[in-house]
């Protein structure tokens, strides 16, 4: 059996985020440096698992006051947890190029189960000769969960926050020499 890895080009990749704010809108954002990479054994992704890990001191909103508090105690708390993880364990075939990839998000140290729906686009070779594959995914998590309860009452019914996070995520992983098992 062989082995393959697939390390994920954050260059060319991303995790972006959005929740309601004020029951009205919604606030849009990412986080810019994280790691990652997909063990594929046998170069079957149906068999795949994923490990990566989020730098959560790089949350970007586009409003240095808004993700300040994010950062702080009321949010992520990135003092005392300064990564977010995803581990995915499981594939699951929907039909054609769609899965299903289960697996734990561990956020301020608590972890809960997640399925991304996930969209394949594919692989394709660079200019360089390196093998790439490319994948969208998309998820929604309830925050409380995930211990950030952090919120305020509106005077007009509702609440400054909303519960639901929106995840979407854009991959683009480059294949690495494969490594046989002993």
């Amino acid at each position: 059996m062989t082995t393959q890895t697939w390390q994920i080009d954050s260059a060319h990749s991303g995790i972006h985020f959005s929740v309601r704010h004020l029951v009205i809108a919604k606030v849009r954002g990412q986080f810019s440096r994280w790691t990652g990479a997909l063990t594929v054994p046998d170069g079957d992704f149906s068999k795949a698992t994923v490990d990566v890990t989020i730098d959560a001191t790089s949350i970007d909103t586009g409003v240095a006051d808004r993700d300040a508090h994010l950062k702080s105690a009321d949010f992520f708390d990135v003092a005392t947890f300064p990564e977010l993880t995803f581990r995915g364990r499981r594939v699951e075939p929907r039909g054609g190029d769609r899965f299903a990839l289960v697996g734990d998000l561990t956020i301020r140290g608590v972890s809960r189960g997640v399925t991304l729906d996930v969209d394949s686009a594919g692989q394709a070779k660079d200019p360089w000769g390196n093998v790439r594959a490319g994948f969208a995914a998309r998820t929604a998590i309830d925050r409380k969960e995930f211990g950030l309860t952090w919120n305020q009452a509106l005077e007009a019914g509702g609440v400054m926050v909303g519960d639901r996070v929106e995840i979407e995520i854009e991959i683009e992983a480059v294949r690495q020499e494969a490594t046989a098992a002993a």
